[in-house]
């Protein structure tokens, strides 16, 4: 049962996107950010002096690497949520477990001579044949560039989860990390607002309604919720379940998409979206088939743009 914090966590991921394109017309994705970041580190900082936590890290060039590619990645995938369908967004964005095992895939052939594990190569060609399928109504629209921008965010949070990794494996407690990172979402989101206005006044935009400021709220506080949830799923729960109910965040995404959003796709659109889903399921079935419950989960592909 335990394992059933994940499906909690997709969920309030997908709710996260929802709030995410909501609140893109009414603010810029510089303020979004700043927002989401200022809420999580108030509720983690809370948390952690609620828990009696430290706040002291031996690692702080590790917080702040890991911060810069988060935030990027954060930033891209936010902007491309604006632009995109809510499921396309958020689908190129689950890509980050297959850019994980294309990283281990290389390094493995790399250090073993040219040891190549076909099944995982086979899953990771599958998914670029979902994402040409995904895409194929933007290579003649304008939307190719929010399509370019989502699936660079995927590969970027790929890198950033690989960092989370190794501040684990260093003995850095998840709360930290999730609240230093945090703290780089507020100060990047801050002064990008302001490097945006140039040499003009900085723009920033009124609360004008209870409605703006909530979505704003909604942001931070699903994506903490979304955060902690995960994290529990992967300490408490089976390993292999947890890493594969976290693709029904894709479902989830489509759902909202078509409900609130109107979102149309063609048949391609949703077989690369099957097939993007099915290929992560593969990946992730190889990388995690011998992870036991509670150990350190040294090739799992959790979702990395939030952890």
């Amino acid at each position: 049962m335990q394992s059933l914090w994940m499906l909690f966590a997709s969920f309030m991921f997908a709710i996260m996107g929802v709030c995410v394109k909501l609140a893109s017309g009414l603010y810029s994705t510089s303020e979004i950010v700043m927002y989401r970041g200022m809420v999580g580190m108030t509720v983690m900082c809370c948390t952690i002096l609620y828990q009696g936590g430290s706040f002291r890290t031996r690692m702080p060039g590790a917080h702040l690497w890991r911060g810069v590619v988060g935030v990027v990645a954060l930033w891209l995938w936010f902007y491309a949520i604006s632009i995109l369908p809510l499921a396309t967004a958020m689908t190129l964005n689950y890509m980050a477990p297959i850019w994980i095992a294309l990283i281990l895939l290389c390094s493995g052939w790399w250090y073993s001579k040219n040891s190549v594990e076909w099944p995982l190569m086979a899953a990771i060609g599958m998914s670029f044949v979902g994402v040409t399928l995904l895409l194929q109504p933007a290579f003649q629209s304008e939307q190719m560039s929010g399509a370019l921008t989502a699936l660079v965010s995927g590969m970027l949070s790929a890198l950033a989860y690989l960092q989370v990794r190794k501040l684990g494996l260093l003995g850095e407690p998840e709360y930290r990390v999730v609240f230093y990172f945090s703290v780089v979402n507020f100060l990047a989101g801050l002064l990008g607002n302001v490097a945006s206005a140039g040499l003009g006044p900085v723009v920033w935009h009124a609360h004008s309604s209870v409605y703006g400021a909530a979505l704003l709220l909604g942001i931070g506080l699903c994506a903490t919720m979304a955060q902690m949830a995960m994290t529990r799923a992967y300490r408490l729960g089976k390993t292999l379940v947890v890493a594969n109910l976290q693709y029904t965040g894709i479902v989830f995404s489509s759902v909202w998409g078509v409900l609130i959003f109107g979102d149309v796709f063609g048949w391609h659109g949703w077989a690369g979206i099957g097939v993007i889903l099915a290929s992560g399921l593969a990946a992730t079935y190889y990388n995690t088939r011998s992870t036991q419950r509670g150990a350190a989960p040294v090739r799992t592909d959790p979702i990395a743009s939030e952890v």
